[in-house]
């Protein structure tokens, strides 16, 4: 086979495979932290509307649906909120809200009477119920209210 016909056939070869066979973390996805909204808009007021203006998504884009009972989310500070029984379905996100609230398939509430998240840096730590961490965000602005991760 001339050399020039091998190297198109190799080079059919490769495309078809990377069509074929998405890369690792395509093919896998991920369950990750993917927004955290620190400053509650407005004034800090200490009011339930306030507390819950700040917030934390996490998002599966996994195939498969991942149970976070007993994962915690904390912060630099260590606050820790702990997941009920709750599964995340693939290719849905929920929202942790820091105040009171009902708990719903979209949205989760800390149940807290003060802020966890830092106007200005802090870290978003998501871990197993093992204790493995799992993923982290962290931020370090005052020039912005939110952080997409």
């Amino acid at each position: 086979m001339p050399r020039t016909r091998r190297l198109a056939v190799g080079a059919a070869i490769t495309a078809a495979t990377a069509l074929l066979l998405p890369g690792q973390a395509h093919a896998a996805g991920a369950l990750r932290i993917s927004k955290i909204w620190y400053d509650s808009p407005g004034s800090d007021t200490g009011t339930n509307a306030s507390l819950n203006g700040e917030w934390v998504q996490i998002t599966n884009s996994t195939g498969t649906a991942v149970s976070l009972k007993g994962w915690t989310l904390t912060d630099a500070s260590r606050h820790a909120y702990t997941f009920p029984a709750f599964t995340l379905k693939p290719g849905k996100t929920v929202t942790v809200k820091t105040g009171r609230g009902t708990n719903t398939t979209t949205t989760l509430y800390q149940q807290r009477g003060a802020y966890v998240w830092n106007n200005d840096k802090d870290t978003a730590t998501l871990r197993r119920a093992s204790g493995t961490l799992h993923h982290t965000c962290a931020y370090n602005s005052t020039r912005y209210d939110y952080k997409t991760c």
